[in-house]
């Protein structure tokens, strides 16, 4: 479930900023998700163990639990030094510092799927690391991120793309969640000042492109096909939007029109709609729609409504097998991209 959960991500190019950027003045803001954010942050928060890492459900997943927890922190304006969660932030970061290994990669070869927990390394800490005041500290994530780029480069396929493990370690497999994992945690580096090749971005790209079925405009499983998944997809255009290509191109303005008839608005059903792993498709679709002022506050009505009324009491939410820190983390930062704190989510 986590292979086709965890690897819908992002890609990207230099901007202005480094990590955080930090809002003017902050937007209007629902009440309601105000609430319901700080009932999930305050569950992450009570969820982090000694060590400074979560994990999804049987002890699984740290690096990636972690990362996607911290980047929900972030997102409510703390940082590692400053603001209510700085504590739990520091701690999280230490624990992905600590798990960064000599050849780059950010996480444990034992786990199976060990680039989703890197790729969300990177664009977790590529947040963080212009916001930490302390140089050694700050030269610490510094050469972290720098060896995981490389690692990144090393792991990526022949065909551009990336599978579960490195193409060394899954014999040249790939799958298009992955791909989007480590494209929005690159891009995320290169936005914080890390050197990032422009030709692993560029053969990324294309790779998104040779996995799209031509007709529908959906995004398949992986190259070899496996047929347009709409999580993918959405995802996929987030990628796209983040390495800087917009509905300018024709494939771009395909995948969007395969998510307005597979993701919302769909039919006239909006989010009653479900094709499995919606708080994910969510999760990269909010980042599509979050740059189309257009159409964000109907959509996060309709999103946003369907995640406030499925909070449990303890301030979790739950889908699939994965665990409620995964949902809970992507809820929280969903309803706070309106906060404008991190800049790879920004307008």
């Amino acid at each position: 479930m986590l292979r086709s959960f965890l690897g819908f991500l992002a890609c990207g190019a230099i901007v202005f900023g480094q990590g955080m950027v930090f809002p003017a003045a902050a937007a209007e803001r629902n009440p309601k998700y105000e609430a319901a954010v700080g009932r999930g942050l305050e569950y992450l928060v009570r969820e982090q163990r000694g060590q400074g890492y979560w994990e999804a459900n049987g002890g699984q997943y740290r690096v990636a639990m972690t990362a996607l927890s911290g980047i929900a922190l972030l997102c409510e304006g703390s940082t590692p030094t400053r603001g209510k969660y700085a504590r739990p932030i520091a701690k999280a970061v230490d624990f992905l510092l600590d798990s960064a290994q000599p050849n780059g990669l950010i996480g444990y070869l034992d786990d199976y799927h060990y680039t989703y927990g890197h790729g969300f390394s990177m664009l977790f800490l590529s947040q963080v690391y212009g916001e930490e005041e302390e140089e050694g500290r700050r030269m610490q994530i510094k050469k972290v991120l720098e060896n995981a780029v490389k690692f990144s480069a090393a792991a990526q396929t022949s065909k551009g793309g990336w599978g579960y493990v490195s193409a060394k370690d899954g014999n040249d497999f790939d799958e298009g969640s992955t791909c989007i994992t480590q494209v929005q945690g690159l891009r995320a580096c290169r936005n914080a000042g890390i050197v990032v090749p422009a030709e692993i971005i560029e053969r990324a790209k294309k790779y998104i492109e040779d996995s799209t079925d031509k007709p529908s405009g959906g995004v398949q499983y992986s190259s070899r096909g496996g047929g347009a998944r709409p999580p993918i997809t959405a995802a996929a255009v987030a990628a796209m939007y983040s390495a800087g290509d917009y509905d300018a191109s024709d494939h771009v303005k395909n995948m969007l029109n395969y998510c307005k008839k597979n993701v919302w608005p769909g039919s006239g059903d909006g989010v009653a709609q479900s094709f499995g792993h919606w708080h994910y498709m969510h999760y990269y679709y909010s980042q599509v729609m979050y740059r189309s002022p257009q159409e964000w506050d109907k959509y996060i009505a309709d999103v946003g409504g369907e995640i406030l009324n499925t909070q449990a009491a303890n301030g979790s939410w739950s889908e699939g097998n994965v665990g409620p820190v995964y949902v809970t983390a992507i809820n929280c930062t969903i309803l706070q991209l309106e906060k404008d704190f991190l800049e790879i989510y920004q307008r």
